[in-house]
């Protein structure tokens, strides 16, 4: 499958006024489009997919090439097209693209995105949709969104204008995903005001392609009375992310303050299983009630934890998730938190099997 070039994205609402002769000529639906599109913020036009049955289709997923050198240059890709063949023989269903444009547009020019970018996204996709497996295009720039979204809002909007373009002839096994983990300054008010207008620019080119959004504040469960989304756009899947407790799946990470923490244990007690399970059932009735389909974006243990632990977490959590019919991918394949050992080419095979136990893995493969 190769995806659409790019094409540079004019609105409906700025083009010019039609003639009344060239009116009579316009189909009438055409001319109800037009102007639909036009006078309605954010219209999004029927469904192509069922939502939950998209969500569904995503099933076990994986987060990938983030951190990979691959997107300053393919020749120093550590992910390589045989990769994507591994994770569909161990069972997985859908990958996760992390993506972090903003460093690749041209402020210069509109905040265009290079060819390079483009030629690398059009390669990961194609060998994903090669091995069968689902796509989800993730904007990972929560960092620049959180710091500043005053100042990154126009390449924000903008990455979506050229995505959106990019891949509007794509199948309906590609996903957009807004923003992961809005964040920091980025409030959960002020979230809800971007998502309407990212979500607007991306139903221009793409009205029926689903499209993955969740809470502020880290995408977490806790905030998901606080998001905000169109009735009338169904075609949405929820996202929330699970590391609880920190102090278990952070302990020895320099970044979120648990340098000093070590040999912290996660035993699946009672009260253990009690507090995760508490949470994805708060999430349950939120979507439940607003009818959403919910995916689990993100969970895992650093790789500092002991690994016994750290394999109990990540089985109970994966569980939870599916006896709740959600979606889910692992935090990540390869930089930390890692499922698969690039250096030594093999697999983490504790937390593989904790995340698809050895049974499912070879009925998967024989599909």
């Amino acid at each position: 499958m190769k995806l659409a070039p790019f094409l540079p994205l004019k609105s409906l609402s700025s083009a010019v006024p039609i003639a009344p002769v060239q009116i009579m000529k316009i189909n009438a639906v055409v001319l109800a489009s037009i102007i639909l599109f036009s006078v309605v913020p954010g219209y999004a036009a029927p469904k192509s997919a069922d939502a939950f049955e998209q969500n569904r289709k995503l099933g076990r997923s994986v987060n990938i090439i983030g951190y990979d050198p691959i997107w300053r240059s393919r020749r120093e890709g550590r992910f390589q097209a045989r990769h994507f063949r591994l994770l569909k023989e161990a069972g997985f269903n859908s990958v996760r693209i992390n993506l972090f444009p903003f460093d690749y547009m041209d402020a210069t020019n509109g905040w265009t995105l290079r060819k390079q970018w483009f030629e690398t996204l059009d390669w990961v996709v194609k060998n994903a949709h090669q091995q069968g497996l689902q796509v989800i295009l993730d904007l990972h720039e929560f960092g620049n969104m959180g710091d500043d979204p005053a100042a990154n809002k126009e390449r924000f909007l903008a990455f979506w204008r050229q995505l959106s373009a990019h891949c509007q002839k794509a199948p309906t096994s590609v996903y957009f995903e807004v923003l992961n983990e809005p964040s920091r300054k980025m409030t959960a008010a002020l979230w809800n005001e971007y998502l309407r207008e990212a979500l607007a620019i991306i139903r221009e080119k793409n009205p029926t392609r689903t499209v993955i959004i969740g809470p502020a504040f880290w995408n977490s469960i806790d905030h998901l009375q606080e998001l905000e989304l169109p009735d009338n756009d169904r075609n949405l899947i929820v996202t929330v992310h699970y590391y609880s407790p920190m102090e278990f799946t952070h302990q020895g990470a320099p970044w979120a303050n648990y340098k000093d923490k070590v040999d912290v244990q996660w035993l699946g007690t009672e009260p253990e299983l009690a507090a995760l399970n508490g949470e994805f059932d708060k999430a349950v009735a939120w979507a439940k009630e607003h009818n959403r389909p919910i995916f689990l974006g993100e969970f895992g243990a650093y790789d500092k934890g002991p690994m016994d632990s750290r394999v109990r977490w990540t089985a109970a959590v994966a569980r939870a998730a599916e006896q709740r019919g959600w979606s889910w991918a692992y935090w990540q394949f390869d930089s930390n938190f890692i499922l698969y050992d690039i250096d030594r080419d093999k697999w983490v095979e504790p937390i593989l099997h904790a995340l698809i136990p050895a049974a499912d893995g070879a009925q998967s493969s024989a599909k």
